[in-house]
């Protein structure tokens, strides 16, 4: 009962943050340079009767609120119209998710390095509490956040795809194995900043797990070091960490735009670049959409997955949200 609770008010909290984005998102249109009919009309000739199509298709002779709610009404059955200029004519939801697989596709592959790399240095450093390791990638960590992803790019396709020769240098690949292999490097300079994130994250909660009396007494029964760590250490650094990487599959999908321009991958945010660029507003607004939803899906499955590794919670969660 507390469970369905928990995801019944984190799932309506979501859906009212979706429906204040959809306002926002239906106001780019309307709040675009010159009248919605010259956006929507892009590079096609203004002829009477096409300016009366769209004024028509999208309802612009009407109130700006039954505007919305027939944009609305739309896009909750994903119809977010039509492209203006990127693909003229093209339904957006096509173009969507045409792109949307390899988006994914580098998340994912973003988070598994992330999570191979930033947990196991994170509670290194959170062992060897001032110590030359913790030191060492505490520095690590700090260097990684703070580089530009965008420079940091560049010097790995300079390195591993130019000088080495060891990974291609641009596009998507063909297969599973090339898809690997041309995602790699991407994924690799997503990874370096992102794991900053985690290795913070693990850290700070090995060191709250080391100082409980459990593992006091744990050391004292003369259980092994590493029962110790992989019992109680891991086990209860666990609903922290799994919050912060899972938000961080997001990352790779919003923040791509830098990474998929230098590896010329055609993702969701090379897709979002070209769209604003071009003022293909239809395009932007679909995009802009699926990622609020993608965060609000996230967000409530990374909160129920700690709730349900964390039974602490359970009571105080059930209780107040």
């Amino acid at each position: 009962m507390g469970v369905a609770s928990f995801v019944l008010r984190r799932l309506g909290g979501g859906l009212l943050l979706l429906l204040a984005l959809s306002v926002l998102v239906f106001a780019l249109l309307a709040a675009s340079p010159g009248s919605p009919v010259q956006t929507l009309l892009g590079t096609r000739p203004a002829t009477p009767e096409l300016v009366n199509e769209l004024r028509r298709l999208h309802h612009l002779d009407e109130p700006l609120v039954l505007q919305y709610l027939h944009w609305l009404s739309d896009a909750v059955r994903l119809d977010f119209g039509r492209s203006i200029s990127v693909q003229a004519g093209t339904p957006v939801a096509d173009m969507i998710y045409g792109r949307m697989a390899l988006s994914v596709q580098l998340a994912v592959y973003c988070l598994l390095l992330v999570l191979l790399l930033g947990v196991p240095l994170g509670v290194a450093a959170g062992l060897r509490r001032g110590r030359t390791t913790d030191r060492t990638i505490s520095l690590l960590s700090t260097v990684g956040f703070g580089a530009p992803v965008y420079a940091l790019s560049v010097v790995l396709l300079y390195v591993f795809g130019v000088a080495l020769n060891w990974f291609p240098v641009y596009g998507a690949g063909d297969g599973f194995a090339d898809r690997i292999a041309h995602l790699t490097l991407p994924a690799v300079a997503l990874a370096i900043v992102l794991s900053a994130v985690v290795i913070r994250q693990t850290r700070a909660a090995t060191l709250t797990v080391m100082r409980q009396d459990y593992i006091t007494f744990a050391r004292l029964r003369g259980l092994s070091p590493g029962r110790v760590l992989f019992r109680y250490v891991l086990r209860n650094s666990a609903p922290p960490v799994v919050t912060s990487a899972g938000l961080l599959l997001i990352a790779p999908i919003s923040a791509g735009v830098f990474i998929e321009q230098a590896f010329s991958l055609p993702g969701e945010g090379s897709l979002l670049l070209a769209a604003v660029a071009a003022k293909d507003v239809p395009v932007v607004q679909g995009i802009a959409l699926l990622l609020g939803a993608l965060v609000v899906v996230v967000n409530l499955l990374v909160d129920l997955l700690g709730f349900l590794l964390d039974p602490r919670i359970r009571p105080h969660t059930a209780g107040e949200r």
